[in-house]
């Protein structure tokens, strides 16, 4: 079960399905109330300027596990389509036949052409197609290489990013761990499509599918990770970067999570203020990359 988290906006702007726009100070805040603030900002010296060193830190590579995901379902549906093949010619060629018989009725000269175009089109139709669910994790493996992209650079300013991170003793994985000055975040990428809206509830869904469980995923995620780092004193953070679909306000906290449009994540995480020295975030990355592995 993950922990409790302790909300840092207003009484009325609960989690218990409240949603607003997410603010540079909503942000401060959730770092703020998720831990000691005094042993979070324990990394840094207030008497000297807090120098950006640049961390590489690489354990799997983004969007790995949903790719050999996708590539395993695709090879075990191409095997069942395969063995159907037989009956799948022989459907074309009998549904083929029976246009060519259709044709001579009509007109004699009709009857190659029609055989022939109702052979295509039958084929086409039971074409080899992987599954809507094949494809997901396909669409899911390229949202993760661009948020792998867009973070890329943060490592000149003193990040350290880590992707594809499978969690010990669990079938979950992290897709992003983001470790630097202005704190430990764990990011979840999604590719959508179309926009996210909110109901009257001010709950937040994608098409016909409510958000709540995935809010509540990459919570546990977060919490997860927070078991396995030394440190105690970090808190780890949870966000939900959305591609290609529209988020509300451009960015929104709903469920204790912050939901955002990727392009605006690099923004984002470098204008939170330094809580993690350089030193700090370079411990916590060697340790990161010594507990976690590869999820693919």
């Amino acid at each position: 079960m993950a922990r409790s988290r302790p909300w840092p906006l207003d009484d009325d702007d609960r989690p218990s399905g409240s949603v607003r726009p997410l603010s540079q100070a909503d942000l401060r805040a959730i770092l703020n109330h998720l831990t000691d603030a005094d042993q979070l900002l324990a990394g840094t010296d207030a008497d000297r300027p807090v120098v950006a060193v640049r961390v590489r830190a690489s354990v799997g590579q983004p969007g790995g596990s949903a790719q050999a995901r996708w590539r395993r379902m695709r090879a075990a549906e191409w095997t069942r389509w395969t063995r159907s093949l037989p009956w799948r010619v022989a459907a074309s060629l009998g549904i083929g036949a029976s246009g060519g018989l259709l044709g001579n009725l009509l007109a004699p000269r009709l009857g190659l052409v029609l055989g022939g175009l109702a052979t295509l089109v039958t084929g086409w139709g039971l074409r080899f197609q992987p599954s809507p669910e094949a494809v997901a994790w396909r669409r899911g493996a390229a949202g993760e290489r661009r948020t792998a992209r867009l973070l890329a650079p943060l490592e000149r300013h003193g990040w350290a990013i880590l992707h594809d991170l499978a969690l010990p003793g669990s079938r979950a994985n992290l897709d992003h761990l983001a470790i630097g000055p202005g704190g430990v975040f764990v990011i979840d990428s999604k590719q959508f499509r179309g926009r996210l809206q909110l109901d009257p509830a001010s709950r937040l869904w994608h098409g016909r599918y409510p958000l709540a469980p995935t809010l509540q995923a990459v919570s546990w995620e977060a919490d997860q990770a927070a078991q396995v780092l030394p440190d105690p004193g970090v808190a780890v953070v949870p966000i939900l970067a959305v591609h290609s679909a529209q988020v509300p306000w451009g960015k929104v906290v709903t469920n204790g999570v912050p939901v955002l449009a990727a392009r605006r994540l690099p923004s984002m995480l470098r204008s939170l203020p330094a809580v993690l020295g350089p030193e700090r975030v370079t411990a916590l990355a060697d340790q990161a990359r010594i507990r976690f592995r590869a999820a693919a």
